[in-house]
């Protein structure tokens, strides 16, 4: 390998940068904050990279490559993984034949997610190699192990990164990895088709391997000791390991860069070295529930650390076995919507009417906060269409001639088209009314494109899917398009009728996103001038 010039990174950044200098053939993904910067990146730098409608399909599609012999990365939050689970653990089962790394973003603290869950236990359960960067270096010097790693054991892994890592920057040096990808088909009938007969040997074959992997780990120089001191000792992985080294400078530091499966050997000699060893980790106790699960004697943190993110005081806190009340954050000022978001006509619109509304997830959720307290649930992507309907199934008429679904327009594409099948087949008997707010862009994650606004990753010309014509195609006849801006009595009017009717209907409430409108136009030029 030979070094380049010195660069500063985010982690994204740096997992792009890697993906690009090893030949990876396709980048796939779905926009999520803390992850999106990944795919933007790789694409900038030459990449072959696309959104996908959902992150399941990202993963197949992925998945595809990788049989075919190619490197592929693919990208999601941590709430992505949990539209991607299914192909995941069957995937564990396959293998690849290339190389096939899944890029998982934690969001400890919530800071743009509605929950906090860890992503660690997916590994364990699907399992599935995951290694986790603590820096930018690291991000890139990992996603070069996880493509070798992958293609070396001819399985997925996982690079499970967080907030933290994702967005900070340090500085780089981009080693240029020496890999080479043939794109080949290879027909292996007993490997790739997971009927019965086939999967039960293939999970026999997945934990052999993983028992192989766990005796490499035990050596292998993804983890690493920082011998500090002999009464204090510290096992941190991820963005943990750094709060550890300020907070603790007197302290030994084991550093666990691959954290399933674990060098539990390892960690035992380290962990009897001491007096005292003490496991520092975000989110859930993974670690020192897996560490104590063999019998190996270590501290974890009180339940009250396990919300939100840490940094170097609360790590200080947790040495220190403090448990007294953390000082309360200071207020901030609550998000909303921009002013004059084309979406506030909408939610005015179904305040005034007293709609039971059922939310979905995107900058448009912010319709539950005040002035408009137009939102009653919020669940997952594309919740807001079937979580309606159990509700007008269920509800007293009075009640369920209210009910409206709000839902956007990517997030339509991700999992709002099942719901609308759903609407189809089993209909209430009252209707129902589902409102997309077509911004034409994923506008809360930054802007991105989707399948619905004619444009590709990297904003080139695409196939549009047109929702209405998908609708129709459905048997969806009652069908309403209205820009709030020109219309906003309209857009009032065309919820009240469609209540009122008593079918199944769409509303289509479109215009561009303020941020994104020049762009679109810009876009828009771009392809008449023929560029």
């Amino acid at each position: 390998m030979s070094s380049s010039p010195r660069l500063l990174l985010s982690g994204n950044e740096a997992i792009a940068l890697a993906a690009r200098n090893a030949g990876v053939g396709l980048g796939c993904g779905y926009p999520g904050t803390p992850s999106t910067e990944i795919l933007e990146r790789f694409s900038e730098l030459g990449g072959k990279a696309q959104w996908s409608p959902n992150e399941k399909v990202a993963l197949e599609v992925g998945l595809g490559a990788a049989y075919a012999g190619a490197a592929a990365i693919v990208t999601m939050k941590h709430v992505g993984l949990n539209v991607a689970a299914d192909p995941l653990f069957t995937a564990a089962y396959t293998g690849v034949n290339g190389a096939l790394v899944l890029v998982c973003a934690d969001d400890p603290g919530m800071a743009s997610s509605q929950n906090e869950q860890d992503n660690r236990r997916y590994a364990v359960a699907a399992g599935v190699i995951m290694l986790e960067p603590s820096d930018s270096q690291e991000a890139y010097d990992f996603t070069l192990a996880a493509l070798s790693i992958s293609h070396g054991r001819r399985l997925p892994v996982m690079l499970r990164v967080t907030t933290r890592v994702c967005h900070s920057k340090t500085i780089v040096n981009p080693a240029k990895p020496d890999m080479k990808w043939k794109a080949e088909f290879q027909r292996d009938i007993a490997r790739l088709v997971m009927i019965p007969s086939n999967a039960r040997k293939a999970h026999r074959r997945l934990r052999q391997s993983l028992n192989e992997v766990a005796a490499w780990n035990e050596q292998s120089d993804l983890n690493v000791v920082f011998d500090r001191g002999r009464e204090l000792g510290v096992i941190a992985s991820g963005i943990a390991f750094q709060h550890a080294m300020e907070a603790a400078p007197d302290a030994s530091v084991l550093k666990l860069g691959m954290t399933h499966p674990l060098p539990m050997q390892r960690i035992r000699n380290f962990a009897e070295s001491f007096k005292r060893c003490v496991v520092i980790e975000e989110g859930d106790p993974y670690l020192a529930d897996a560490i104590r699960s063999a019998g190996i004697q270590v501290e974890s943190k009180s339940e009250m650390y396990r919300f939100g993110e840490l940094n170097v005081e609360r790590v200080r806190r947790i040495l220190a076995n403090d448990v007294s009340p953390e000082a309360a954050p200071l207020p901030g000022k609550p998000p909303q919507l921009c002013v004059g978001c084309p979406h506030r006509v909408t939610f005015e619109a179904l305040r005034d009417l007293g709609c039971i509304v059922a939310g979905d997830i995107g900058c448009y959720t912010l319709g539950v906060l005040p002035p408009f307290e137009a939102m009653d649930t919020c669940v997952c992507m594309g919740a807001s269409i079937t979580v309606a309907l159990g509700m007008r199934q269920c509800l007293p008429p009075e009640q369920a001639r209210k009910v409206v679904s709000v839902i956007g327009d990517s997030t339509f594409v991700h999992s709002g088209l099942t719901g609308l099948v759903e609407m189809v087949y089993n209909p209430p008997a009252s209707g129902h009314v589902v409102v997309i707010l077509d911004n034409g862009t994923t506008a809360m994650t930054g802007l991105q494109e989707h399948a619905g606004t004619g444009r590709t990753l990297d904003h080139k010309p695409a196939n549009r899917v047109v929702f209405e014509d998908v609708a129709r195609a459905m048997g969806i006849s009652n069908i309403r398009v209205v820009d709030p801006l020109k219309d906003a009595a309209g857009v009032s009017a065309a919820i009240s009728e469609s209540l009122a009717s008593g079918e199944l209907c769409l509303v289509i409430v479109r215009r561009p996103c303020l941020l994104a409108a020049k762009r679109i136009k810009q876009y828009e030029a771009a392809l008449k001038d023929g560029k």
